[in-house]
């Protein structure tokens, strides 16, 4: 059985922090950059509701539901996201990653995939999940794209799933990797990396 708790993980001048109410300002400065919260399937809050963000993502971790997390570039020391682990069910090994958004400058920069490195890496190879999930919401075909992108498989649709935070219902898009599925996901998203730090122009992943 897992046991999933506050963990800090870094690699690549990205540091994952588990969050806490210090990281209010830095988050909302993250946020501001694309005014994020203007993407209306998404969770990103606007500046007034960062506070209950961070409360309620630390409520969840509390309740042994949620492993939250800032991101941080250690070369500037700004804050440029925040993710998670949600929906954690220890008694089947199974952890979900979400919540997972980033300062519009720093996204398509190979971010993501360094964070997506350290949490399948710590859920598979530190606490030993047996699968790791990840959804979406069906108008994000972005994060569709990127989590496809990732060699997660598609599992399905639930439909009329969840409440998005305009109040309208949406339907979840889900994917997962098995254990047996990660060294090879691993392999790519090295490789990936590699090759995106050796690519010309704007590359710097934080």
């Amino acid at each position: 059985m897992i046991h999933p708790s506050p963990v800090t993980l870094e690699r690549s001048g990205l540091r994952l922090e588990p969050m806490d109410e210090g990281h209010h300002d830095g988050l909302n400065a993250a946020a501001a950059d694309g005014r994020l919260w203007e993407i209306w399937f998404t969770t990103i809050p606007e500046p007034g509701g960062m506070r209950k963000y961070i409360s309620d993502a630390l409520d969840g971790q509390r309740n042994g539901h949620m492993l939250p997390w800032i991101v941080r570039d250690l070369e500037t020391g700004a804050i440029v996201g925040s993710t998670r682990y949600h929906d954690i069910v220890p008694a089947l090994d199974r952890v979900e990653i979400g919540y997972t958004w980033y300062a519009q400058q720093r996204q398509r920069t190979g971010v993501n995939t360094v964070c997506k490195l350290l949490l399948l890496g710590h859920a598979f190879d530190a606490l030993g999940c047996k699968v790791v999930g990840l959804r979406t919401d069906n108008f994000n075909f972005r994060s569709q794209r990127a989590i496809e992108s990732l060699g997660a498989k598609k599992d399905g649709v639930l439909r009329h799933h969840t409440m998005r935070k305009d109040g309208s219902v949406r339907d979840s898009v889900i994917y997962s990797i098995l254990a047996t599925e990660w060294p090879d996901i691993r392999r790519h998203l090295e490789l990936r990396l590699a090759r995106h730090a050796m690519s010309p122009g704007p590359a710097r992943l934080g």
